[in-house]
Parts: C-alpha cells; structure tokens; sequence
C-alpha cells in the first residue's frame, strides 16, 4: 500500500488535498446565505440565523460568538456596526451552526438508505511536470455508502478526523489509492 504524500508539487504536479475537495463540496451542499456579510442584508441574515432560537444562540456562543444581547440588538437595529474581528466571528459561528443543522440531513442523503454515493475523483494536474516524472493518472470513481464518520467531522470541523476518514473510503481504490490523495477536484451529488 502506498505511503501519503510527503511532498506534494515538489515536481510541478498541481491540485488539493482530496479531504479539501470533499470538504468544499459538502459546503456547497449546504447551502447557506450568499450575500456577503459586509453587506446589511447578509449580515441581517446571518444574525437572524444565529438568534432565531434558543438552540441556535447557545450555538453560536460555543462557536465563538460572545458578544452581549444588547450589542446583538444593536446590530439589529442598526444603531452599531460589529467590527471587522465580530465580522470574523459572526461568519464561523454562521459557517459551524449551519454546518451542525444540515449534518443529520446529508447524511441520510448520501447514505441514500445504503446504496451510496457515487464519486467523481478528477485527477491531479501534471502539465507542469517533467514528461518522464509523470504518471498515468486517471478520472476514476468511487461509491461511498457510509458517509456518517465523514459528515461528523466536517460539522465538527475536525480537520484531521475528517482527513483519516476521507483516507479511509479512497483506500477501497485498492493499490493506486495514494494517486487520489491529491486531486484537482472531487465531484458528488445529494
């Protein structure tokens, strides 16, 4: 079985860590709010989201969000404007209670009463590397049927446990698994 990748692009080959790809795919899944928070309207929104009830204000309060319920309602009235570091704040504790909502909800989607998945792999990119350092890379796919370890950490956030756990499910690639660590881009659908 082949070892990680020690030094990735040391030779020119260009991507992301799988692990990443499937990270920013399942935020896609996940919908939220697309106006950007320096807008009124995305930051009206996210604060709405962040407030509405009292499960998703001690959320936000164990995601980072610490802030009095008198400055909240003035950024809601719109006497005060929250600082750039607030900002910060307002969209992790947005991106981590959203991301802890729809967990239970993709998880049964992509377990799809235990038929899986399917996986899209895209290879890495290597027209930046030697012609003979290059290696036959190939679009494979992969049918992923439990996903709950893998949408656990990525709703936790747990980078490394969502990496082992993303390793986990490309090992069933059999001896060429370690060609998928790396890749340009990872495609699937819930």
């Amino acid at each position: 079985m082949p070892e990680n990748t020690h030094e990735f692009g040391k030779y020119g080959a260009r991507g992301i860590k799988g692990s990443a790809a499937v990270a920013r795919r399942l935020d896609m899944l996940a919908g939220g709010i697309v106006t950007p928070i320096t807008a009124r309207r995305g930051l009206l929104a996210r604060l709405h989201y962040l407030t509405r009830t009292d499960h998703a204000r001690s959320a936000a309060r164990e995601a980072g969000l610490t802030v009095t319920d008198r400055t909240l309602k003035a950024w809601l009235e719109g006497r005060r404007s929250p600082s750039k570091r607030n900002l910060e704040k307002i969209e992790t504790a947005y991106w981590t209670v959203r991301r802890q909502n729809v967990a239970r909800y993709l998880v049964g989607r992509l377990n799809a009463r235990g038929r899986g998945t399917r996986v899209e792999l895209h290879p890495l990119n290597q027209s930046q590397v030697d012609r003979p350092r290059q290696r036959v890379v190939e679009f494979r796919t992969l049918n992923i049927r439990h996903w709950d370890l893998l949408v656990e950490a990525w709703s936790t956030g747990d980078t490394q446990a969502f990496d082992d756990a993303w390793t986990d499910q490309i090992v069933d690639l059999g001896s060429q698994w370690g060609q998928y660590e790396y890749v340009t881009n990872v495609g699937f659908a819930a």
